[in-house]
């Protein structure tokens, strides 16, 4: 390596941000709280240069300190989770899908909320069973669906409200919930138990059931969900064989994401 190439190297080289890692790596289960003093014999620092990274640390949420020295926080968790939120939710959730599909040979997807419509990000199938094209990017209207109920069932009172005032009501169905008051009320229902199923409400000889995937805040973020036709399975016997894979599934999703669920 020239000298050139070693000064240009060296330029983009940040040694704070090497010094901060090893100030935060210094701590551990026997080491959770320390002084300026542990930290610089453990890490080779300097105790000036050790006082403004935790000084630091503590400003941006990330340490504390108290009596006995300095500890980290909580908040220090969002760094490891924010390598778990940059995987794509697509990549995490696509192998899920497929072992769904494989399991209960019936279509399965992974689905958002975009606007007044629910747009499907990825899907798995072995057999056509609608008329409808469910491709990636098929966008459905949201009060028609079972993950369209699931996704809104996790929006604030806000975002809810803005919905339900913009959104056109249309029967698809002779099933379709068409009113403002019967979303609501479905809505009302996801969220005490956890899931929705709909019953040919966007397409005669259509069921569909659905679960939410949560991120690390426990934010809903998507939707996993499964299809059937009424020729191949009872809308009862969707619920009570499919709901607990389903849920199982999005619960590994969802954990993948961060996501950890108070006890």
């Amino acid at each position: 390596m020239n000298e050139e190439m070693t000064s240009e190297r060296n330029a983009d080289y940040i040694q704070s941000i090497e010094r901060g890692l090893a100030v935060i790596c210094s701590f551990s289960h026997q080491s959770a709280t320390s002084t300026l003093t542990e930290v610089a014999r453990r890490t080779g620092l300097s105790k000036p240069t050790v006082r403004r990274i935790l000084l630091t640390l503590k400003k941006l949420g990330y340490a504390r300190e108290g009596e006995s020295g300095f500890s980290l926080t909580p908040k220090m968790l969002e760094l490891g989770y924010a390598y778990l939120s940059s995987q794509s939710l697509t990549q995490i959730a696509q192998s899920r899908l497929e072992q769904l599909t494989d399991l209960l040979n019936e279509s399965t997807a992974l689905v958002a909320l975009d606007g007044n419509d629910v747009i499907y990000l990825s899907r798995v199938h072995r057999h056509r069973i609608t008329s409808i094209t469910l491709a990636v990017g098929t966008r459905l209207p949201a009060y028609a669906t079972a993950s369209g109920h699931v996704l809104l069932a996790g929006q604030s009172v806000a975002a809810l409200e803005r919905y339900l005032s913009t959104v056109a009501f249309k029967a698809l169905t002779d099933r379709t919930l068409t009113t403002r008051q019967a979303l609501e009320q479905r809505i009302e229902v996801v969220r005490h138990r956890g899931w929705d199923a709909v019953d040919q409400e966007l397409e005669m000889g259509r069921r569909s059931i659905a679960v939410p995937i949560r991120d690390m805040h426990g934010e809903i973020t998507a939707a996993l969900s499964l299809s059937c036709g009424t020729n191949a399975r009872s809308f009862e016997e969707m619920c009570d064989l499919c709901l607990p894979h389903l849920l199982g599934a999005a619960a590994q999703i969802s954990n993948s994401m961060g996501y950890r669920q108070k006890q």
